[in-house]
């Protein structure tokens, strides 16, 4: 089951068709069993035209996201502790990382309000004063305000590099600013968990030149997606649930830095591709 959020409302793709759903975005997804109810409303919503469908989801598609706070886990990968070390090492912080990636604790931080957060085929930025940045394709947990994951869809986590490798105290700088998070195109809803066998990769373009591409399976992430939900939800209560961001495993050679009117495409098998242009904002 696929839900995405258009300007005509919620639709539910699922193997009988797309169906229009006239419900409030936090009321549905927030409940125990959504899978199971969402084959409950194939049963008794009207549906929608397949060419009118797909020129929604082309021109007329928002973040699957309506109050939700987004989070974010780092560090889950090991290609990710190696890149963080390194870009820590003049700041005398690489070996911060190291410990966290080996730690029982995870490194949870939060990362976005939902008015910050862009869909697919919308613009993210990049800061104006970091002059190192890329894009961190993460697997991202819908989990319910009972701490249980209820569904998934792909997420951007735009990061400045150059901040975060000057002081690892600079984090929520790095992380945190207008349009740093992508989610989309959908939210997947799967009967069962997501296998780990699920492979998540990214291709970023400048023009008609590939600049980075590479891929992963979510069974290299270090971490169980049940232990960072159940990490989030120790102290804090969600009344709508939340989005996670699971970390990511592949990273661009330090050589690399997105422009302006790169295009990354973010893909993970079951949910589709997120795809944004990077921009920047204006003085």
């Amino acid at each position: 089951m696929k839900l995405y959020k258009t300007t005509i409302g919620i639709l539910l793709q699922s193997d009988k068709g797309v169906h229009l759903l006239h419900e409030d975005w936090d009321v549905l997804i927030n409940r125990k069993n959504l899978y199971s109810y969402l084959v409950q409303q194939t049963k008794h919503n009207e549906l929608v035209n397949h060419n009118t469908f797909n020129e929604l989801v082309k021109n007329d598609l928002f973040a699957p996201i309506g109050s939700q706070e987004v989070w974010a886990a780092g560090v889950t990968y090991l290609r990710s502790r190696d890149a963080r070390m390194e870009e820590a090492k003049a700041a005398g912080g690489g070996d911060f990382y190291d410990r966290v990636y080996s730690a029982q604790r995870p490194e949870i931080f939060f990362k976005a309000l939902p008015q910050r957060v862009v869909g697919d085929h919308q613009e993210v930025n990049i800061r104006r004063d970091s002059t190192w940045d890329v894009p961190e394709p993460e697997l991202t947990l819908y989990i319910n305000s009972f701490g249980e994951i209820q569904g998934y869809t792909i997420g951007n986590d735009m990061s400045s590099r150059s901040i975060e490798g000057e002081n690892p105290l600079y984090l929520p700088q790095a992380k945190s600013y207008e349009r740093s998070a992508a989610l989309g195109p959908c939210l997947y809803v799967p009967q069962k968990p997501i296998s780990k066998d699920t492979t998540i990769s990214i291709v970023i373009k400048r023009g008609d030149k590939e600049m980075f591409k590479d891929s992963i399976q979510l069974s290299r992430m270090k971490r169980e997606l049940t232990e960072l939900a159940a990490y989030l939800f120790r102290e804090l209560d969600f009344p709508s649930g939340c989005y996670l961001m699971t970390g990511t495993g592949m990273v661009p050679s330090n050589d690399f830095t997105l422009h302006v009117g790169d295009v990354v495409a973010i893909s993970i098998e079951g949910i589709g591709t997120l795809t944004n242009t990077v921009g920047k904002r204006e003085r």
